[in-house]
């Protein structure tokens, strides 16, 4: 007889927790639980808290673990009672944008209902867009989603005066030459390392394509530099970036040609706008 599927419940999870504490194996836990090891790994896997500021409280503990797993299904349910939405993102995939592309987009028009890009990845991984193959249709066309640890990166240092924030209204309301917005487009793993920087001078809307061999940021930069140099100091003010790992060589770009630099807020790259 086949077995019947049922949710972990908070009791489960604050067993878990007990037994965790007791240093018992993941596979003694499903034993006694009655439940496949596979689940209790995941459980393990998925729900486990992380705390940077103190690590430790880093661990397995219940009541979170519970919340988790509630927020995580209420966000996979907003596309199942959301279908026009599902299929809008679908779309999108299909059409090479990233899930942070489109719940920028989303965000950026005022889109009700609306997903956020962790909605997103985890209904591309979900049985659903498994099934559909949506990871290929992502930059990394990983078939499998990579661990929260090799996911989760420490941001870049950026200093809060450089927020978009307290970018000059002539800027932001597109009245002066010269402001430049800068955006990294990554292609498909199968096409290797090779990447280009668009940039869009906010007020002419003209577009440069730059192409770079490889992510790393000093190459990045140079490529830009380079391309912005031979123009009169009017015609290269300043310059907007997201906040990627691979813009945190701005530095030398200010220095080399005295444009000034404006980063958007963390996962916003939404608010440069071009």
């Amino acid at each position: 007889m086949k077995r019947r599927f049922s949710h972990l419940t908070l009791a489960d999870r604050r067993q878990i927790e007990r037994w965790r504490l007791m240093k018992m194996s993941a596979t003694d836990i499903a034993r006694r639980l009655g439940r496949h090891r596979s689940t209790v790994f995941r459980e393990l896997q998925r729900n486990r808290h992380h705390d940077a500021e103190i690590p430790e409280l880093t661990g397995y503990w219940g009541v979170l673990a519970q919340k988790l797993a509630l927020d995580r299904r209420a966000r996979h349910r907003k596309l199942v009672r959301h279908p026009d939405l599902r299929k809008w993102i679908v779309r999108c995939l299909k059409a090479g944008w990233s899930p942070e592309q489109i719940s920028g987009r989303m965000r950026l028009e005022g889109a009700v209902p609306r997903a956020s890009q962790e909605t997103i990845y985890q209904f591309v991984y979900s049985e659903e867009g498994r099934a559909a193959e949506l990871w290929r249709h992502l930059a990394s066309g990983r078939r499998k989603r990579r661990g929260y640890r090799r996911r989760k990166r420490p941001p870049p240092k950026f200093a809060p005066e450089l927020s978009i924030l307290f970018r000059p209204d002539a800027v932001a309301g597109r009245r002066e030459f010269g402001h430049w917005e800068a955006d990294l487009v990554h292609f498909r793993q199968k096409f290797g390392p090779a990447n280009v920087t668009t940039m869009v001078e906010r007020l002419s809307r003209f577009i440069v394509v730059l192409r770079n061999p490889e992510k790393r940021a000093k190459p990045i930069m140079a490529q830009i530099a380079k391309a912005l140099r031979p123009l009169p100091l009017n015609a290269r003010r300043s310059v907007t970036f997201d906040r990627g790992s691979e813009f945190v060589d701005w530095p030398h770009l200010q220095a080399e040609l005295g444009a000034r630099t404006w980063f958007c807020d963390p996962q916003s790259p939404w608010q440069k706008g071009s």
